[in-house]
């Protein structure tokens, strides 16, 4: 479990075959004294388990679900990648739930960084979460915990702060970039709720009333 409270920029190191999947070496920087071998960390949103830790590089495996469900197959060497580990017992709730379960990569459609205090970026909505991104709601983009300013039926929007600006890779984002989106886990439970709680539909017509019976010969006319 996470906050969206990026804690960190880190940058691939190396990147390798991992089965399907992709094995990533990267470099923590200031957070490496922080995590240990086993535990969780969001790379991009996407919780990964660290598997190896020496010098300030952290080993981590990408299995292909999560390769083809995220942007972390577009990594390679010298990219940035934001940094959050798991939310301890205690810690301070200041971002939203994040569970660190992708639902899809969105593509970037616009940035509007004219004015730095109000810098925002228009994201492309895939069809599969639409119902669970909503004005107002909460939603991480790329790991980070962010309110949405604006949706309509196949994109959203949301406002960047400067300090969010800078200190994560959202500030380094461009027209046509893959963003990790995952859709505010209270509104997939809403949602999935609603569903199983409304009536089966009825079903069709057959066409077998009594009229059909004794026009047939099977009931005497009335």
């Amino acid at each position: 479990m996470f906050t969206g409270l990026i804690q960190g920029m880190g940058r691939v190191v190396g990147v390798a075959p991992f089965g399907r999947g992709r094995r990533f070496r990267i470099d923590l920087a200031g957070l490496a004294q922080s995590v240990r071998v086993g535990q969780s960390v969001a790379v991009n949103g996407a919780c990964l388990t660290l598997t190896e830790l020496a010098g300030g590089i952290a080993g981590f495996d990408a299995v292909a679900e999560t390769v083809s469900r995220t942007n972390l197959g577009r990594l390679g060497p010298g990219d940035r990648v934001n940094l959050e580990p798991a939310l301890k017992a205690g810690d301070a709730l200041d971002g939203h739930f994040v569970q660190g379960h992708i639902d899809a990569a969105g593509k970037i459609l616009a940035v509007d960084a004219a004015r730095p205090e109000a810098r925002s970026l228009k994201i492309e909505l895939p069809e599969n979460i639409r119902r669970l991104v909503a004005e107002k709601g909460s939603v991480a983009v790329d790991g980070v915990s962010l309110t949405v300013s604006a949706a309509a039926r196949d994109w959203f929007a949301v406002a960047i702060i400067p300090a969010t600006w800078s200190g994560t890779t959202l500030g380094f984002r461009k027209t046509g970039d893959p963003v990790n989106i995952e859709a505010d886990a209270l509104a997939r439970y809403a949602v999935r709720f609603l569903e199983s709680a409304s009536p089966a539909p009825s079903p069709p017509p057959s066409g077998l009333d009594r009229a059909f019976l004794a026009e047939n010969g099977f009931l005497p006319p009335d």
